[in-house]
């Protein structure tokens, strides 16, 4: 028999897991940056030429925020993607729709971002109904769109998430109940109204992807499933 250098019930590591907490750290950073510019930027008003004349007249903010956006889409992108090539989701540990979500998030965020982001170079201070072309237009009702569809897929993620925490055990289980809630709550960004809930929705996110990365980037997640991995392999 040809030996490949493994010994009976160890598990291969890699740097993938490590590397999605990182991505993750980074994305919080990221999302952070980009809420508070735009709220720094005051540029959220009921028309679009009052939107597009407070994005000129607050352009460096308002073009950080987008930038700010379109990196942590990407991050977000990179964290799925390494995840999903990490032993943790190769082995079963880790569920590949949990991924493929934050991926796809990361990238209807990362198109957002830089939506935002030609909106603050194109953006007229004296904008008015009749300056305003379609095209810019299709711009801001994207931008608005994907970012939602974004949220909405990161809130999913969490909702998937949870059930492979919860089956990790009693150390993951309470992690699992505030994934699982903070996940279903972030589905409300749809609803307008629920203005207050989307900022604590906000708040939860970036909480959940400090959490999560400090543990991948410190391993707590990965010694947890190979201690799992070699008690079934060694009972």
């Amino acid at each position: 028999m040809e030996d490949t250098g493994k010994q009976p019930g160890r598990v291969n590591r890699d740097f993938s897991a490590p590397l999605t907490g990182l991505f993750f750290i980074i994305t919080a950073i990221a999302t952070l940056v980009a809420v508070v510019t735009r709220v720094s930027a005051n540029a959220d008003h009921p028309t679009l030429p009052e939107t597009l004349s407070a994005i000129a007249d607050n352009r460096v903010l308002y073009g950080a925020g987008g930038a700010a956006r379109l990196v942590s889409g990407v991050t977000l992108l990179a964290a799925g993607l390494l995840l999903l090539r990490s032993w943790l989701t190769r082995h079963g540990h880790q569920s590949r729709i949990f991924s493929a979500l934050l991926a796809f998030s990361g990238v209807f965020t990362a198109v957002s971002g830089a939506l935002a982001l030609a909106l603050s170079v194109s953006a007229q201070e004296d904008a008015t109904p009749a300056s305003i072309g379609s095209s810019t237009e299709t711009v801001d009702l994207l931008r608005g769109l994907l970012g939602e569809i974004g949220f909405t897929m990161a809130g999913l993620a969490l909702i998937v998430v949870a059930i492979q925490q919860w089956k990790a055990g009693p150390p993951y289980r309470k992690i699992a109940l505030f994934s699982v809630v903070a996940g279903i709550a972030m589905q409300f960004i749809w609803w307008d109204a629920a203005t207050i809930v989307h900022r604590i929705t906000g708040i939860a996110f970036l909480l959940w992807l400090i959490l999560m990365g400090v543990m991948f980037v410190t391993g707590r997640v990965e010694r947890h499933y190979i201690l799992k991995s070699n008690s079934t392999s060694n009972p």
